[in-house]
């Protein structure tokens, strides 16, 4: 059979597993959830004891209480609560991110912390195969927030961390907490536009045993138009050529999400856990471009015309076990197994009419079908040892198995639509990483220091099956960590830390096959690719006193081999995508956070940052040289409690010019309204106006000698939503820091 057959027929097959998967899970969660509150009936079990009173903070981690601002800070991350931010009950988590301090969120929900758009994204500490890939921005925008209790951000990862990612990590801590009893909460908004979402959480805490769950669903739409101008010369000869392309997309977005939890105590210091997720996204959207080029003169040259529709499916399927032994405070061991499935099917059908020259129109019909497994197992070890020492060992193992196919169709006039073996191709992509790690924690007197190490094999298979192209790399690398915290008294803290870090490029960065977009867009990866080193420096002044904290923190970091997209004229307007290594950058910057109490009850939480970022291209060639810029980011919110049961709050963040190989990205700003009233502990509303201003924006440069273009367009999302929330059970409507339930990492 020749290869694009087989491509084809594998590609068919990989949606298929899909709908049975997605039935079992979401009956089988439902069917939990609906039996959680019938348990209920059983007589309620006593009363828990009364908790413990909370130990004095230490240098290691500092605690906010009371009618302080929603952070906590340790000596290696600081923790935001979401609990209070109105356009979370409605929103994305990308609209939740939004807020956080030393986080960037584009308008396509792509994340960066403190400009560097290496990210590594986790859920209660674990990595997720939704947050991969190229559509981990749709997956941002589009899977509700509503789940998320808090979000730890860690700029300087210590060596008990998975080092990839080289700006830090991201992590999501989801709402887990039980209590005895049967309890949990229902949420439902609608908005304009067609929007609506909603969600059931319950808990079920019953002896020894512990079932939780959470179903929620999203529905969204979309609109965002595109104008993109591209100057470059005319191979022919007859000198500067404009290029103007417009296009609108728009169409639904559809967000399933399921999990399910159990949770087995033997004894009070045993628990073994079992959990299952599955999320699915989708979408559905319809695209209207034209496309003219004109010559120096204005006259017309050569114009088409298209008009198509795209449905990309998103899933994922993850299942984990853990197992973990506590002895005593700072004394536990844990073992945990992780195996994820995510699948991505692309279906994008396009005609395209030609106006000048006249031809025959073209049909093209295009399957991209992606799947990904990944497996971790982690084993780590904590103990405290003398001298108020605290020290922890472990393994780590990662694996990740890819395969992206793509099937391309296509058909002139009124043929019929055939297979292209020239653009369909198939490519393999194995890793695997394992990882031995360890921390020691001691105090000096006022002074702490973390220091660390984590020794990591990685072993890589790349296997472009349709060019019969095959290469590997194997490497071990160190990677150390340090970090001090110093207390000058009750009140000002100070902290400083290092770690070296690594971005692996994405599996598709690899792929050697030429990818056709459409006849001026071509896409092409590079099985020469090395993975990006960073050495990260930070400062850091902390003061709290009294519910108000302010934190500035200078950092730097320096680095080699970034891989960065860099484009190239192909001559004719026709330009070829692909990835390198640019060589050597660096960066740096201080960051302002304030977080306190204004008189009238109102509340603030203030962030800013000042970068300067410097990427030193010239061993690419082809006019790329050294380039540097200064630039801001900024968010601020204000909350007023007008009364005790109404909560107001207003929202606005500033993303500055991110620096590019071959040009810049614009800035974006964008300003939120919420409101919140409360009937009971039990009962809420919220109304949410997102982007009041109309002012969602996005735009690129990208100048080279060979060509110029600017692209510009805007995202429609200016929404009104309203909702309510319920709890019922053992809960209540939660509006404040909580600071137990959710994982971290390296726990």
């Amino acid at each position: 059979m020749p290869e694009h057959s087989w491509v084809a027929a594998s590609g068919r097959r990989v949606g298929g597993d899909t709908v049975s998967m997605r039935v079992l899970l979401l009956s089988g969660v439902t069917a939990a959830l609906i039996a959680g509150p019938a348990l209920a009936q059983t007589p309620a079990p006593k009363p828990a004891p009364p908790p413990k009173a909370p130990e004095s903070p230490t240098v290691g981690e500092v605690v906010v209480t009371g009618t302080a601002p929603p952070v906590r800070t340790s000596i290696d991350r600081k923790s935001y609560s979401v609990a209070n931010d109105l356009q979370a009950t409605s929103g994305s988590i990308g609209d939740a991110l939004r807020n956080i301090p030393s986080v960037e969120v584009d308008v396509n929900g792509n994340v960066a912390l403190r400009g560097d758009s290496n990210v590594t994204t986790m859920i209660d500490g674990k990595p997720s195969g939704m947050f991969k890939g190229e559509g981990k921005g749709q997956a941002l925008q589009s899977l509700s927030a509503d789940r998320i209790e808090r979000v730890e951000v860690i700029t300087n990862p210590s060596a008990a961390f998975n080092p990839e990612g080289t700006a830090g990590i991201i992590n999501l801590i989801t709402r887990k907490g039980a209590k005895p009893g049967t309890s949990g909460s229902l949420r439902a908004n609608i908005g304009s536009g067609g929007r609506q979402n909603g969600g059931l959480s319950a808990s079920r805490k019953d002896g020894r045993f512990t079932t939780s769950g959470d179903l929620y669903l999203r529905h969204d739409s979309l609109k965002q138009p595109l104008r993109g101008r591209r100057d470059f010369i005319d191979p022919a000869g007859g000198g500067p050529l404009t290029e103007v392309r417009r296009s609108v997309n728009s169409g639904t977005a559809e967000v399933l999400g399921t999990r399910l939890g159990v949770d087995y105590d033997p004894d009070p210091k045993t628990r073994i856990s079992a959990e299952v997720g599955y999320n699915s996204v989708g979408f559905i959207f319809d695209q209207r471009q034209t496309l003219d080029r004109t010559n120096a003169a204005g006259a017309l040259r050569s114009a088409y015309d298209s008009a198509g529709g795209q449905r990309e499916d998103r899933d994922n399927l993850e299942f984990t076990l853990g197992y973990r032994k506590k002895y005593a405070d700072d004394h536990e061991f844990n073992v945990s197994f992780v195996r994820e499935l995510s699948e991505e099917d692309r279906s994008r059908l396009v005609l395209r009419q030609f106006r000048l020259p006249v031809a025959p129109s073209a049909f093209e019909d295009t399957e991209y079908r992606n799947r990904f497994w990944r497996t971790q197992v982690k084993v780590d070890y904590a103990r405290p040892l003398p001298g108020e020492a605290k020290m922890k060992v472990g393994y780590e193992f990662n694996a990740d198995d890819n395969d992206y196919i793509v099937v391309f169709g296509r058909a002139s006039g009124a043929a019929p639509a055939a297979i292209d073996p020239a653009r369909s191709n198939l490519f393999r992509f194995d890793q695997q990483v394992h990882a031995l790690f360890g921390t020691y924690e001691r105090p000096f007197g006022k002074l702490t220091a973390l220091a660390g190490l984590r020794v990591e094999s990685t072993r890589i298979d790349l296997d472009q099956v349709t060019q019969a192209l095959k290469s590997g790399n194997d490497y071990v690398r160190v990677y150390p960590s340090l970090h001090l915290g110093y207390r000058l008294d009750d009140n000002r803290q100070l902290s400083a830390s290092y770690s070296h870090r690594v971005q692996r490029p994405q599996p598709q960065d690899y792929n050697a096959f030429r990818i056709y977009n459409d006849p001026t867009n071509l896409s092409q990866g590079n099985p020469g690719l090395k993975p990006q080193q960073t050495d990260s420096f930070e400062l850091g002044y902390q003061y709290r006193k009294q519910g108000t904290i302010y934190l500035a923190t200078g950092y730097y970091r320096r680095g080699q081999d970034a891989v960065n997209d860099v484009f190239r004229d192909l001559g004719g307007g026709v330009i070829l995508q692909t990835r390198a290594n640019v060589g050597a950058f660096q960066s740096a910057g201080l960051e302002l956070v304030a977080n306190g109490r204004l008189p009238g009850k109102v509340s603030y939480n203030v962030s800013g940052n000042l970068l300067w970022s410097e990427i030193d291209a010239t061993g690419l060639g082809f006019g790329a040289g050294r380039r540097d810029a200064y630039t801001a980011f900024g968010r601020a919110s204000l909350n007023w409690q007008a009364t005790e049961k109404d909560l107001l709050q207003l929202q606005g963040f500033v993303n500055g010019k991110v620096l590019l190989t071959q040009g810049y990205r614009k800035p974006s700003a964008v300003l939120n309204f919420g409101y919140r009233h409360k009937f009971s502990d039990r009962l809420s509303a919220v109304m949410t106006v997102q982007d009041i201003l109309g002012t969602t924006r996005f735009g690129s440069v990208v100048d080279t000698p060979a060509y110029r273009e600017r692209v510009s367009g805007g995202s429609k999302n200016r929404a009104v939503h309203l909702g309510v929330s319920y709890a019922f059970g053992g809960g209540k409507v939660r509006d404040g820091f909580e600071f137990g339930g959710g994982g971290a990492p390296g726990n």
